[in-house]
């Protein structure tokens, strides 16, 4: 078992908090380890087991707890005492009314409440109603792929095995497959499940092969500036009518459920969001890896999606930097702490050297700037550090 420190060191300083824990991530992308490893620390510090109560809705022995008065009479029958309980509810949002039930825990008992939910609007709607600037959320990733090194038992990654993970992602099941053909259908029952359960059932969506499409063109064209109209085009050459409401729509389902996520772009010059060209990265390539029907890896988009990911999975928000006459890939910001980074599978000749680095001197300040990539010589220059990428996603 991977124990998932990254995530771990953040959570940890919340654990006797009454702010209520919100751990959201894609479906199986370890979210319930989390909270194992999360109670097994818990123990170790002294609390008594029954003191901790787990429920995981996914669960068929707890199906039966899908309305709020029935979790309240279940855990209410279990707290035997005034000490504190840690209560740990896995996919809450099958529960009807888990905002209202959730809150009374919070308001009427000594209790630490952890959650995790596969839908980013969980934190939408009435549970921001009920439980406004009473929790704290985090982010939960696949495996990243200095976590892929350790459940692989790489010590020195080459290039080769981070291709591999390039091309399958770090959903935590796949490395119980043994073969590609095994791994390839189970991410495909991971994606329709994704599909029927956060996209048909909960969001409404019906048409599940307008979805697909969807998917199949963003990861034909990964980490490209997103146009409505471009991908429009794609859809009349398919001989499909979509309209643009409709199409945004389905973005947003497919954002919602955590397949893909957005980077908006920021002018750094007029230092304003943007509200057009947005770029969307895929959450684990593996999902989008058999939605690829062009038979070609992007090595180099596929990179910056996972240096995206990387960034995200340290609790940067990342945004696309604008400039006058180009585009940052990525602006790193956190508290007061912000970085710049552009991302090259390869330097292969000067040309392309200058025209990453450049990029970087119409940047009026003093913020680090990074130019990631695989080449092994430090083309560091004019205080821009290179590193390479190997290094970049290893280090802790």
């Amino acid at each position: 078992m991977v124990i998932r420190e990254n995530y771990l060191n953040k959570i940890r300083p919340f654990y006797n908090s009454e702010l209520i824990k919100v751990l959201l991530g894609i479906r199986r992308c370890g979210k319930s380890v989390l909270l194992k490893q999360i109670m097994d620390e818990i123990k170790t510090s002294g609390v008594d087991e029954k003191q901790i109560i787990y429920i995981n809705f996914e669960d068929f022995q707890f199906a039966e707890l899908c309305t709020a008065k029935k979790l309240y009479e279940y855990i209410k029958e279990r707290r035997v005492n005034e000490n504190r309980y840690y209560l740990f509810f896995d996919e809450i949002q099958m529960v009807e009314g888990f905002e209202r039930v959730i809150n009374s825990f919070r308001a009427t008992w000594d209790v630490s409440i952890f959650i995790t939910g596969s839908n980013s609007k969980l934190l939408s709607g009435e549970l921001a109603t009920y439980l406004s600037g009473r929790y704290v959320s985090f982010q939960i990733m696949p495996f990243s792929f200095r976590e892929n090194c350790i459940i692989q038992q790489i010590e020195s990654p080459t290039e080769d095995d981070l291709n591999e993970y390039l091309k399958w992602g770090g959903m935590p099941q796949r490395y119980a497959m043994h073969t590609e053909e095994e791994t390839a259908t189970m991410l495909k029952d991971l994606y329709n499940s994704i599909v029927l359960k956060d996209i048909v059932q909960r969001a409404g969506a019906k048409d599940v092969d307008l979805l697909n499409r969807i998917m199949e063109y963003l990861m034909q064209t990964p980490a490209q500036t997103f146009s409505a109209k471009g991908i429009l085009k794609y859809f009349e050459s398919i001989n499909r009518k979509v309209s643009t409401e409709t199409l945004y729509n389905y973005l947003e389902h497919i954002q919602n459920s955590m397949i893909a996520g957005k980077a908006r772009r920021y002018d750094i010059r007029g230092k304003q969001l943007l509200t057009t060209l947005d770029k969307f990265y895929l959450t684990d390539l593996g999902i989008g890896n058999i939605h690829n029907t062009s038979f070609k890896l992007e090595y180099g988009a596929f990179l910056e999606n996972v240096v995206y990911n990387e960034l995200r999975s340290k609790g940067y928000e990342v945004y696309v930097g604008k400039l006058p006459n180009g585009e940052v890939d990525f602006i790193a910001t956190k508290g007061q702490q912000k970085e710049y980074y552009q991302v090259a599978y390869y330097l292969y000749d000067e040309s392309v050297i200058q025209r990453e680095f450049d990029a970087f001197l119409q940047i009026p300040d003093n913020y680090p700037k990074y130019v990631i990539s695989m080449d092994k010589l430090d083309f560091s220059r004019e205080g821009i550090i290179h590193k390479n990428a190997l290094r970049f996603l290893t280090e802790k």
